[in-house]
């Protein structure tokens, strides 16, 4: 039997919880959340963490070694802790948590129908304000910009944002626009170019080429030829748009998904119907599986999947087994919605035949990527097997630590560390510099020698490398190496020059050069390259969010305070942008006014942007 050490607090806390529903969050030593979970019973569930059990996961083992503290939010429904459990892990991203570790946000086509001269494009981003119909979501955003390309050369409607303009602009000249902000087109006129591609995306393609077909014979028998061209045109395109999507039924509006799973990894896949028609598919990977329930898994999935903002949710999704939770399930999806979400297993007809097609393409969606990791796995073990040998290192490279430095000639140095580990990377255990002892003066040998000092020097938690990379060549690897060594490190340090590729070791001042077929340098031109992506881009996020900084600092009402707790609710400047004023109002320190000014300024033109500025500086 496994012993659990639970330190005092925890127990403490375990006997005063509630019997209530609600959400526990586990904590580790340093304050992080790395698990949310939700329960009906907030006593009993937290209460089956710190028993004895000599049936529990490795998973949950691992995890309750590293749990400190305990938090817990009471709620006054089941519902209401599933609605913050999603909200909390959408946030958090706990370690210990099922993730998709993919947020991707689907492309979808935005018709903005509350406008008096509807505008359509793609978004990512859905708000749910019924001044609008989207379409979606899709797969292929490339096959996406093309088929608008095509739908707006012959019902050429526009994109643009500004209608107070002197003259039309170069859509009109391209004919991808009908120039309604110079009164080139009639109301009517650009009612039906709106109304035939809503038509098309809800899959009333039919009736609409039955139309235009019509409409090109009346034209051609009247010796209209231009006209009956143009009808040529708008028939071509649409057939185009409709041999890219699948029919699966005359009607519907779901989602089905399939689930494969092969010892410790789990495979989805679902596809998208909209208006009987597949609009797309996708697949999803999941590891560390093999203690959790298919059950478990599928309901993760579900928060996961759907718990975005920007997710898609259909009337009906389609499971290839029942989990105990769909009912609740479906009672937040409906909320979220707006509209009845069902959520069933088929028994019978066509949707039950899509679900064995889901699950199938699931099946064979985790044997390929398994077929995938059993050779990447064995060229990975060759390369480091190689690299031992072709180095001389004392062991196997199992755990290779490369530095990179990026500056702006001299200013905002930053350093970076990426971690490889059996020839992967291991992204959680990346880590960011930002450097002192250089802001000013480009020097990328001090800058590399204080990179060392802070990450062996202060840092006795991490675990020693196997072998340490430096992108650079010889002056780095001097610069680098005292420092090393005063740390007490004796790892092999190489430096890795770019522009023949020559590696630098200890010891000697004259290169080795390996073959560029050779997969050993193959490998450390995969962690020189992640090393030198990953500074890049901490370097530009770090100076785009100074200069936004800076942005914000220029309307009226907003300080210190209100800013950072701008940055701390938007993370990003775009999603400060799309915020509405009730948004921006809500974030702490925030009133209507400050709101407001916040609204406005990015809702501006450049012109007046720079005299608000002037005027604010004046001020100052």
């Amino acid at each position: 039997m496994v012993v659990m050490e639970i330190n005092d607090k925890i127990r403490a806390k375990v006997e005063s919880l509630p019997t209530t529903p609600g959400v526990y969050r586990w904590k580790d030593k340093n304050g992080r959340v790395i698990y949310v979970g939700k329960a009906v019973n907030l006593k009993n569930r937290v209460r089956s963490y710190v028993r004895d059990d000599k049936n529990r996961s490795p998973k949950v083992a691992a995890m309750m070694r590293h749990a400190e503290d305990l938090d817990i939010t009471m709620t006054g429904t089941e519902m209401e802790a599933l609605i913050l459990e999603c909200n909390l892990i959408k946030e958090l991203h706990p370690k210990y948590n099922i993730s998709l570790r993919d947020d991707k946000s689907y492309p979808y086509v935005k018709i903005t129908t509350g406008e008096e001269w509807p505008r359509i494009f793609i978004t990512r981003n859905i708000k749910r304000d019924g001044r609008s119909k989207y379409y979606g979501p899709f797969t292929d955003v490339g096959a996406l910009r093309e088929t608008l390309r095509l739908l707006r050369r012959v019902y050429p409607i526009r994109t643009c944002r500004n209608m107070n303009v002197s003259r039309p602009c170069l859509q009109y000249h391209l004919k991808l626009c009908a120039a309604p902000c110079g009164n080139y087109v009639s109301h009517e006129d650009y009612g039906k170019y709106v109304q035939s591609i809503c038509d098309l995306f809800e899959g009333k393609s039919t009736e609409l080429v039955k139309m235009i077909q019509a409409n090109m014979e009346t034209a051609a028998a009247n010796m209209e030829f231009e006209k009956a061209a143009m009808y040529r045109d708008q028939w071509r395109a649409v057939k185009s748009v409709q041999e890219r999507q699948n029919i699966i039924a005359k009607e519907g509006d779901f989602d089905v998904i399939g689930m494969a799973r092969n010892k410790n990894h789990t495979g989805f896949e679902i596809f998208y119907i909209r208006y009987g028609r597949m609009i797309g598919k996708e697949n999803f990977h999941i590891s560390d599986t093999e203690h959790e329930s298919d059950d478990s898994l599928m309901t993760a999935f579900i928060k996961d999947f759907y718990g975005s903002k920007t997710s898609s949710i259909p009337k009906e999704i389609i499971l290839p087994l029942t989990i105990k939770e769909a009912n609740l399930l479906a009672v937040w999806l409906t909320g979220v919605r707006k509209s009845e979400v069902k959520i069933y297993v088929p028994e019978r007809g066509f949707k039950r035949r899509i679900k064995d097609m889901a699950q199938e393409n699931a099946e064979k969606y985790l044997k390929d990527k398994k077929l995938q990791w059993e050779y990447q796995s064995a060229r990975e073990e060759g390369a480091v097997i190689k690299l031992q040998e072709i180095l001389h290192l004392p062991r196997r490279p199992e755990r290779m630590e490369c530095f990179d430095i990026s500056h702006n000639q001299g200013a905002e140095t930053t350093g970076s560390m990426v971690v490889f580990e059996n020839g992967r990377p291991n992204k959680k255990e990346y880590r960011k510099f930002k450097l002192q002892t250089t802001q000013g003066m480009p020097d990328d040998f001090k800058s590399m020698a204080e990179v060392m000092s802070r990450r062996y020097g202060n840092e006795k938690d991490w675990a020693i490398p196997d072998l340490i990379v430096l992108d650079g060549g010889l002056g780095q690897l001097h610069a680098a190496l005292p420092v090393i060594r005063a740390c007490g490190v004796t790892a092999p340090v190489i430096g890795l020059a770019k522009r023949m590729e020559e590696i630098y070791v200890e010891g000697s001042s004259e290169p080795i050069i390996i073959d560029h077929r050779e997969p050993a340098l193959q490998l450390l031109q995969y962690i020189r390259d992640e090393s030198h992506r990953f500074v890049i881009s901490y370097h530009r996020k770090w100076i785009a969010k100074r200069n936004a900084q800076s942005i914000l600092d220029h309307i009226e009402g907003i300080g210190p305070k209100r800013r950072n707790a701008l940055w701390h609710a938007f993370r990003t400047l775009d999603d400060m942008k799309k915020a509405t004023i009730e948004e921006l109002n809500q974030v702490a320190g925030m009133n209507k006014k400050s709101a407001e000014n916040v609204y406005r300024f990015f809702r501006m033109s450049k012109e007046d942007k720079g005299a608000v500025t002037h005027f604010i500086v004046n001020k100052q």
